[in-house]
C-alpha cells in the first residue's frame, strides 16, 4: 500500500463518480401534469405557469408573501397539552405530533406574526396544511385567540389565512370547543372597530370553515381553492341532489356571494394593502368635488374650493 493507492486513487474515483441528480429539482403539476423546474416554480410563487394551478405553500412562506418586504415577527403562542386524550389509532397521536414538528419545524398547525402590510400594522394568523392537515385543535384555538388579543392591543388589523381539513379528531370535544372560542375572539376584534380579513386557501373545510373562516369583513380566496363544510358526496346523500359543476371551488362561491373576491397569489399583497388602507385610512386622497343640483363643472370647481380640508 502506498500514497497512490491510499490518496490518489480515491480522489480520482470521487471526481469520476457519476452523481445522481437530487429528487427535488423537478415538480409535476397536480393539475395539468407539466414538469416544472424548482427555481422557476419558486419564482412564480408555486403557481403553475401552464395552468395557473395554485399549489399549497407553508405558513412561513405565506407570511413572507403577505408582509411588506417579507419582514415580520413571530410571537410565542401559549403552551398546550400536546395529547390531552392520549389518543391512539395505528400509532400514538403524540408520535404523529412529533413527526409533524420534525418535518415542518413548527410547534403546531398555526403561526402568528405581526408587522406591516401596505404600511398598516397587521397581525396575521396562518394555518399550515402540512402539519396534520392544518387541523384545528386546542393549540390552533389558542393561536387564534392570541392573534385577536394582539390585534386589539396593537390597534392593528387581523388577517386569518386558512388551510385546514377541519377540527382535529384526535382531540375530540376539545377541538370542537375551539369553534365558539375563535368566534368570540373575532368578535372582540370587531368590537374594537378593527378590520378582520380572511384569506381562504386550498382547502378550507370542516370546523374551520364553520367558525372563524367565514366571519371576515372581507373574504378573499385563491383561485381554485376548495371551501366547504362538508364534502359533495355527503351533501348529495343528505339532500339527495347532485351538486353543480365547480362546487365548492372559490369561483363558484364568488358567483353565489359567499366570497368577495378571487385573487391570484401574485396580487395578494397589493390587494390586501389596498383593502387595509381603505379600511384604516378612509380619508380621501383627492379633493372632494361637490356638484350642486343642476350645476355645471364651473360651479362644481367653485364648490370644491369651499370644502374645508381635514
Amino acid at each position: 500500500m502506498n500514497w497512490l493507492t491510499n490518496f490518489v486513487r480515491p480522489k480520482i474515483r470521487a471526481l469520476s463518480a457519476r452523481r445522481e441528480p437530487p429528487d427535488n429539482l423537478w415538480f409535476k403539476c397536480p393539475n395539468c401534469g407539466a414538469m416544472l423546474f424548482h427555481r422557476d416554480l419558486q419564482q412564480n410563487l408555486h403557481v403553475c405557469p401552464q395552468c395557473n394551478f395554485h399549489m399549497k405553500i407553508g405558513a412561513k412562506e405565506r407570511l413572507q408573501l403577505l408582509f411588506d418586504d417579507g419582514k415580520f415577527q413571530l410571537i410565542e403562542l401559549p403552551k398546550t397539552q400536546p395529547d390531552p386524550l392520549k389518543f391512539r389509532d395505528q400509532k400514538r397521536f403524540s408520535d404523529r405530533l412529533k413527526e409533524a414538528q420534525a418535518r415542518t419545524g413548527n410547534h403546531d398547525a398555526i403561526l402568528v406574526a405581526h408587522g406591516e402590510i401596505g404600511g398598516i400594522p397587521t397581525v396575521v394568523a396562518a394555518l399550515d396544511f402540512s402539519f396534520i392537515g392544518g387541523s384545528m385543535g386546542v393549540a390552533v384555538g389558542e393561536g387564534i385567540v392570541a392573534a385577536a388579543r394582539l390585534a386589539v392591543l396593537q390597534n392593528a388589523a387581523l388577517i386569518a389565512v386558512t388551510a385546514s381539513g377541519g377540527a382535529r379528531m384526535q382531540e375530540g370535544m376539545l377541538s370542537l370547543m375551539q369553534m365558539p372560542r375563535t368566534v368570540i375572539a373575532v368578535e372582540q376584534v370587531k368590537e374594537a372597530g378593527l378590520p378582520y380579513l380572511v384569506l381562504l386557501t386550498d382547502p378550507t373545510t370542516g370546523g374551520v370553515c364553520a367558525s372563524f373562516a367565514m366571519l371576515g369583513d372581507v373574504h378573499i380566496a385563491e383561485p381554485g381553492a376548495e371551501i366547504r363544510f362538508a364534502g359533495a358526496r355527503v351533501i348529495e346523500e343528505t339532500i339527495r341532489e347532485t351538486m353543480p359543476e365547480g362546487f365548492p371551488r372559490a369561483e363558484w362561491l364568488l358567483k353565489h356571494g359567499m366570497v368577495d373576491m378571487v385573487v391570484s397569489r401574485r396580487d395578494l399583497h397589493d390587494t390586501l394593502a389596498r383593502l387595509l388602507q381603505l379600511l384604516r385610512r378612509p380619508t380621501p386622497a383627492a379633493e372632494v368635488v361637490v356638484i350642486p343640483p343642476g350645476g355645471d363643472a364651473k360651479r362644481a370647481r367653485s364648490a370644491a374650493r369651499d370644502v374645508p380640508a381635514d
